[in-house]
């Protein structure tokens, strides 16, 4: 009660893999050393295993947001028509970037809490002629809901539009096929599932992406893919990157590896499971009502209560930090998240705090039906994983 630990709860930035900041103390190396340009050609190996591809992955120095405006700037013409699929906020930026430098979005929308339906993306695709690209996140984080990945990029691959993604919470909560699924450009980013802190994003490009590439005629400086692809050949990047944040994803990297990739979305979605049957038992409704996602469960607020309240309590009572709703959710959904570097035992403590606090608001709580819920999906899931290993 009187020693409260920080704790991230939410879907970015999530909880850091200790040794990688233990790797960011050894910063102090020049970047255009073959010191460096090692550990650069390692981090570019690495990536494409740990995300299954033998295509072209670029490192960049910024957000995630960052890489989606290199995903336009650099692939597009001016005038380009192209399908944006927006679910929530993350959506709507996809839309503001492509008006940004002169595309012509075809915006298909979906209700907050739904995706949007992959025979809608399929059907103006095919109904609407010289379609240069389709957008789309993995993962919608501000309503915790995901896309069918899969069947869009399927269907874009029969054509000459090019499928981006935005997987910067995708990657490692949801299987990402990309060679075999079409997708031709995906962007990632560090304070998601990579463990550590943000500043670092990356793309991967198909050989049909690098093709867009040559007759692309908007303006880039900074964010010149072809200038990045080029440099990282020799272990360099384009310009002086964030060192500390590289070794960093080395270490994270190496967990990563060890781990696998199907373990670590199978973890996130044994936590997902577990946080919507948790906060069911708990008499509260979980706002994704079709494909909720791996990555974080966002929840309806108790009638009549502001969903601040609730966060405000977990950082207050408990220095727990989870997200609150964004744009026109905001005071109506609350968001815990269950990525990366993120076990039972931290759900199981989230679980015991909401229900103190739902308890203090006068709601009507019987203490660990919520943790009990969460313990029973951990315990089959760890019954049948002892099953198989006997």
């Amino acid at each position: 009660m009187h020693i409260r630990k920080i704790r991230l709860l939410t879907p970015g930035p999530t909880p850091l893999y200790p040794p990688a900041l233990h790797a960011m103390m050894g910063a102090d190396i020049h970047h255009r050393t073959q010191e460096f340009v090692r550990v650069y050609k390692a981090i570019i190996a690495d990536l494409k295993e740990v995300l299954g591809t033998s295509y072209d992955v670029i490192p960049l120095a910024c957000s995630g947001t960052g890489a989606m405006e290199a995903a336009v700037s650099n692939f597009f013409r001016r005038g380009d028509r192209v399908i944006v699929c927006s679910a929530g906020k993350f959506g709507e930026r996809w839309v503001q970037i492509a008006q940004a430098f002169g595309l012509e979005p075809i915006v298909l929308e979906a209700e907050y809490g739904e995706p949007v339906p992959a025979e809608a993306v399929i059907e103006k695709l095919s109904s609407t002629p010289g379609v240069r690209g389709v957008f789309i996140q993995a993962c919608e984080t501000s309503t915790g809901v995901e896309h069918d990945v899969e069947t869009i990029g399927k269907a874009v691959a029969q054509t000459e539009a090019i499928f981006v993604v935005d997987a910067i919470t995708g990657f490692g909560t949801m299987p990402l096929d990309i060679e075999g699924w079409g997708l031709d450009i995906v962007v990632g980013g560090s304070q998601k599932a990579f463990m550590i802190p943000p500043g670092l994003a990356f793309l991967t490009v198909s050989p049909k992406a690098w093709k867009h590439e040559e007759s692309s005629d908007l303006p880039h400086y900074y964010f010149s893919i072809r200038k990045e692809a080029k440099n990282a050949l020799e272990g360099q990047s384009n310009w002086t990157p964030s060192v500390a944040l590289l070794l960093a994803l080395h270490a994270a990297l190496q967990y990563l590896k060890q781990v696998g990739m199907a373990k670590l979305i199978e973890n996130a979605r044994l936590l997902a499971q577990a946080t919507r049957e948790a906060v069911q038992a708990l008499g509260l409704e979980v706002f994704a009502r079709k494909s909720p996602s791996a990555a974080v469960t966002a929840v309806k607020a108790p009638a009549g209560m502001d969903s601040g309240v609730i966060v405000k309590g977990f950082r207050d009572r408990f220095g727990s930090i989870i997200a609150n709703g964004q744009g026109s959710m905001k005071g109506k959904i609350f968001r815990i998240a269950h990525l990366g570097y993120f076990d039972f035992p931290d759900l199981f403590a989230v679980i015991a705090e909401l229900e103190l606090l739902l308890a203090e608001q006068g709601l009507p709580v019987e203490f660990g039906r919520g943790v009990a819920a969460a313990q029973h999906v951990y315990a089959k899931a760890a019954l049948q994983k002892a099953a198989v290993a006997h």
